[in-house]
């Protein structure tokens, strides 16, 4: 058999990547997959459901078929297995409202200058990007990305270790939503925790806390992780999604506070997109160090021999790495 030729199919697939994006967001917004989920099957009933033209849904759908997202057997659409647990309004693990973020605006923007990104080796859309003084897209971010983060958030809790008895203080910093520790505290009943971030996002996170009764033990420091005292001594500190926006030298700042904030024989637990390496695999993971590079002046996905590196420079004792399967995101524990 004689080999493949060179294709363009790559080339014109991503050419037209925005058009998946505006396809998926448009069904999101006209809840086509709850609609097919409480038994809308066909364009027309979908159609009416959604209060759109049956020809636009028949294409829409058409081409939601072809990406993956839905099903069809004689002109009726049905959801994927993903789709059924990601896409339904009514499923706790429904991730439409994710859009509400990752399509804001700003970050948009952000790719739209990618070019004098690339160029400059930063965000081109200020100064700091997204990282700016209190900005208000991380209370968007906070509304928006919790249901995406309960599966970390479950998967994290596991590496806090101890006697879930025993009286534990945790220190979240840059809490955002707030679930990290929220999600410990529901499984160590004599845990406190204490929460650091802006004031306004804070909020979204007293409001998650108050919501799964764990608000008693739920406690507020807000302000920048790098101005304000982080108080302590605490057995766990959690550094959640939060030293990818920022070069080695901060991220050393950060894990010397951690370390600090510990108790002895405390741990600091660092969420991350951690790629190989190589930089370019697990690639699911590997392509975040682009976002920072769209978004943040100096922000980046390191490697855990990156991360090793750092808090041994703060004083911990050792780091171990931990992959978080089913999610493209990795952990690092580092002992004090």
């Amino acid at each position: 058999m004689a080999a493949q030729g060179p294709s363009p199919a790559l080339f014109f697939d991503t050419l037209g990547a925005y058009q998946r994006t505006e396809a998926l967001r448009t069904a999101i917004e006209l809840d086509l997959f709850t609609a097919i989920a409480t038994g809308q099957r066909t364009a027309t009933a979908i159609a009416e459901t959604c209060k759109a033209s049956p020809r636009g849904v028949r294409i829409l759908a058409d081409y939601l078929t072809i990406l993956g997202f839905l099903q069809k057997h004689n002109d009726q659409y049905e959801l994927t297995p993903d789709s059924a647990v990601f896409l339904d309004r009514k499923s706790p693990a429904y991730l439409g409202g994710v859009t509400s973020f990752m399509l804001t605006p700003e970050i948009l923007d952000s790719f739209h200058k990618l070019t004098p990104a690339v160029r400059r080796g930063g965000t081109a859309i200020s100064d700091e990007g997204t990282v700016s003084h209190d900005n208000p897209i991380w209370v968007a971010f906070a509304r928006a990305m919790g249901p995406m983060m309960q599966m970390p958030a479950k998967l994290l809790t596991d590496l806090v270790g101890g006697d879930r008895q025993q009286p534990l203080r945790v220190l979240d910093v840059a809490a955002g939503h707030g679930l990290f520790g929220i999600a410990v505290a529901q499984q160590y009943p004599q845990a406190q925790i204490t929460a650091i971030d802006w004031a306004n996002v804070l909020a979204v996170a007293t409001e998650n806390a108050q919501r799964v009764g764990v608000a008693n033990r739920h406690s507020l420091r807000p302000g920048s992780a790098f101005d304000i005292d982080w108080g302590g001594p605490y057995d766990v500190v959690l550094l959640t999604n939060f030293f990818h926006h920022f070069d080695v030298p901060m991220c050393k700042q950060l894990a010397k506070k951690a370390r600090t904030a510990l108790a002895p024989g405390g741990r600091a637990i660092t969420l991350e997109f951690i790629p190989d390496a190589n930089r370019v695999t697990p690639p699911s993971t590997a392509t975040f160090a682009l976002t920072m590079l769209a978004t943040t002046a100096h922000g980046d996905a390191y490697t855990f021999k990156e991360y090793d590196e750092i808090f041994a420079h703060a004083g911990f004792s050792r780091s171990e790495f931990h992959a978080l399967p089913p999610t493209t995101q990795q952990a690092v524990v580092s002992y004090a």
